[in-house]
């Protein structure tokens, strides 16, 4: 017994730490790119500034309801095992042939389009450049975690603190200049689903809240504390977005928002010169990437799940003893990544198409792990809980609501890529009947 105390987490964190690691999970470089298509979407500016305090708001609600769930049912697992103990081990199952082909893999396109966005700016390599940049990022950072040389924690966090300070450069220089609020001819204006695509594009940047259900067991007085890391937290990530789109909005006005392929560097054009907008460009690129190498990390670990629950498929979830990596596992996850790149390449938008390809599965099963809370404290009602969601069962209800909402907005008014997203997630269906019993 007492080894595994030993071995067990110690509540050693206090407030502050846990906001500060909060903090560097979830601002991210999609900062640098939805505010564009955020605009898009929205009438005035007046709309894209409320549409970012919904965003904050939803990612409390959310972020709540994971932090119970984690207090109660600790697990790497995650959501694979709060859908398994809540459900059914098939929908397990499904969430991680989800994972595996659609959710992780395209937040690696995703985050490998960013970088294409900026890498384009500073040397283009012509009309596919966004996309042979992110082809290159994931084949390189593939090769490296196959390699068993990847970039340690330290080079994260740097990253995260470079995002950070560049967002508040870019924030200060911003607001201190003229604004002129001009520019060119802006996209099409919004369809009815403008405001639930918006949203999609706002909770995607808000990405990573989800992790404070494996902070709860390091807490010192996790009962109070993680209420307080939660709301002070997603309080400053609000804070920091809020400013960042007033400046935006204060330099290139709602049609010049619109327009920007690469805010970082339009920003700096404007207000610093082209010097100001390569540092700037240069420092996206370089988050891009450590974000892009972490997502590629963490990516392949439910296939240990899969391989685990689905004997047919034992061997993706094999581990190479030297270099501890699961190398069919990082391949696979390449080719699939890959693919979607190709797939952007062709869209109108390689990004917003990824965005739009892995929505409605993402939605659908973030409704899911919500409704398992609802059934878990019916199921298991003596089961001690370090921490429960307040003013439940309304923050719960709103939260899974805005799911609903959401998927609904992310089938109804998007393009090819959702559907594309659905059929992928229907495809994974066969898996069920090869479980073990």
């Amino acid at each position: 017994m007492s080894v595994p105390d030993r071995a067990s987490p110690k509540a050693n964190l206090s407030v502050l730490d846990g906001v500060a690691m909060m903090v560097g999970i979830i601002v991210g470089v999609g900062i640098f790119k939805t505010p564009a298509l955020v605009a898009a979407q929205a009438s005035s500016e007046a709309a894209v500034i409320g549409l970012w305090l919904i965003g904050g708001a939803v990612t409390l609600a959310g972020a709540l309801v994971y932090a119970e769930l984690g207090a109660a049912y600790p697990s790497t697992g995650g959501e694979y095992h709060y859908l398994d103990r809540a459900l059914d081990r098939s929908v397990s199952i499904l969430f991680a042939w989800a994972r595996v082909t659609v959710i992780q893999t395209g937040a690696i396109a995703a985050v490998a389009f960013v970088f294409g966005d900026y890498a384009g700016q500073l040397l283009p390599l012509g009309r596919y450049s966004q996309a042979i940049y992110a082809a290159l990022a994931i084949l390189v950072f593939t090769a490296i975690n196959l390699a068993g040389a990847s970039p340690g924690t330290r080079a994260q966090h740097l990253f995260t603190g470079g995002t950070v300070l560049t967002i508040a450069v870019v924030v200060a220089i911003s607001l201190a200049s003229e604004g002129s609020g001009n520019t060119g001819t802006p996209p099409p204006a919004a369809t009815g689903g403008g405001w639930g695509l918006a949203m999609i594009f706002i909770l995607l940047t808000y990405g990573g809240w989800n992790e404070a259900a494996y902070l709860s067991a390091e807490l010192k007085d996790a009962r109070r504390a993680m209420v307080r890391v939660l709301v002070f937290s997603i309080a400053a990530v609000a804070a920091i977005y809020l400013l960042f789109n007033i400046a935006v909005l204060h330099v290139l006005g709602l049609e010049g928002l619109r327009a920007s392929a690469a805010l970082g560097t339009d920003l700096m054009r404007r207000t610093t010169g082209d010097a100001g907008a390569w540092l700037v460009g240069i420092v996206v690129c370089c988050a891009a990437l450590s974000t892009l190498n972490g997502t590629i990390f963490t990516g392949v670990r439910v296939y240990h799940a899969v391989g685990r629950d689905v004997p047919a498929l034992r061997r993706f979830g094999i581990w190479d003893p030297h270099g501890q990596k699961p190398t069919m596992a990082l391949l696979t996850q390449g080719a699939i990544a890959m693919a979607l790149v190709a797939f952007g390449a062709v869209s109108r938008d390689g990004f917003q198409a990824i965005v739009e390809y892995t929505a409605p599965v993402f939605w659908f099963f973030l409704f899911l792990v919500g409704v398992s809370l609802f059934r878990l404290r019916r199921l298991e009602p003596e089961r001690e809980r370090p921490f429960r969601v307040p003013l439940y069962p309304l923050t719960p209800a709103f939260f899974c609501a805005t799911c609903a909402y959401l998927l609904y907005s992310s089938v109804a008014y998007t393009g090819l890529g959702a559907l594309l997203g659905v059929i992928v997630l229907v495809a994974g269906i066969p898996l069920l009947f090869l479980r073990r019993a």
